[in-house]
């Protein structure tokens, strides 16, 4: 117990000096803030697998979440603090949708009907209601802070950091609650769960509401953080990259998404910045393929041994 508190305190530091280190380059900023992005929406979507689903559709949620954020941001005049969390809003409803009609669906047909759902919502971005979402060209969204503030990145780099934490504190407690004992349950054995008592459908929905909520909150960040938006981002790397950050970190664990997402993103920007370009995809594949030949339960197990 006391080793884990260690860790935990351990990377809280490291997260909170790195901007200190990092501060007076723009592209290591930027790294980190995108990498702080993609935890939250790995989080997200480890905690649908935490309740035995799986989503290869997720970018769908990330999405909608941008796009509702960007557009009341702009259009209305909402400052884009409280429209994160609206946009989030927007996405859950979305979540909900899908998960009422899916939830009865095992996981990896409940994969593919998340995969087009994301298909079919990139698809209406692009080609409909183009004076409101900007079609191909996208739309501009509000900056967190003026581009011309000194130190622009690093206050975003803790605003950032700060909804990480709060997105950990939330799955950790949730993971421990009678909630989570009900993911963990339906995951492992869906029928016995049902023989025990457990509400299935109600709480498939539950993990669906809260992960959809995580990945349009994660969406509404990374589009105030660029500036814009277009249907890019319901593109397919967006549904996949949770999904091999979370089996490379560890699934259905607390700290697999921010391994994965850090391991990951430190190889692939590392990779990029040796002029690698295609031949980056082939080594994160046969990275992932390894890993989950030799090390089924990602990095954290790693932790865990020392542990």
């Amino acid at each position: 117990m006391r080793q884990g508190l260690l860790l935990w305190l351990v990377a809280l530091a490291i997260a909170l000096l790195l901007p200190l280190v990092a501060g007076k380059s723009p592209y290591l900023m930027k790294v980190l803030i995108i990498m702080i992005i993609f935890i939250i929406y790995t989080h997200a979507w480890n905690l649908l697998a935490y309740s035995g689903q799986a989503s290869l559709g997720h970018a769908a949620f990330f999405g909608i979440g941008g796009y509702a954020s960007a557009l009341l941001a702009s259009k209305f005049g909402v400052s884009p603090f409280l429209t994160i969390f609206i946009g989030a809003a927007f996405a859950a409803i979305a979540g909900v949708f899908v998960g009422i009609i899916c939830v009865r669906l095992r996981e990896w047909f409940l994969a593919m009907v998340t995969f087009g759902f994301s298909i079919i919502v990139g698809t209406i971005f692009l080609n409909q209601f183009t004076s409101i979402f900007g079609g191909v060209d996208g739309m501009p969204a509000k900056r967190f802070f003026s581009a011309t503030l000194e130190h622009r990145y690093m206050y975003e780099y803790y605003f950032m950091l700060l909804i990480a934490i709060a997105t950990t504190l939330l799955i950790y407690f949730i993971m421990r609650s009678r909630l989570g004992f009900a993911f963990a349950a339906i995951r492992e054995n869906e029928l016995e769960a049902k023989v025990l008592g457990v509400n299935t459908t109600k709480y498939k929905l539950i993990a669906f509401l809260i992960s959809t909520y995580l990945a349009g909150l994660a969406g509404a960040l990374q589009t105030h953080s660029f500036a814009y938006i277009t249907p890019e981002i319901y593109s397919v790397h967006n549904s996949f990259w949770p999904v091999i950050y979370a089996i490379a970190g560890g699934l259905a664990t607390l700290e697999g998404p921010i391994i994965g997402t850090v391991a990951i993103t430190l190889i692939w920007e590392g990779l990029k910045n040796l002029g690698l370009s295609f031949g980056r995809f082939v080594i994160i594949g046969l990275l992932l393929v390894a890993m989950v030949i030799f090390r089924p339960r990602g990095l954290a197990s790693i932790l865990d041994r020392w542990r």
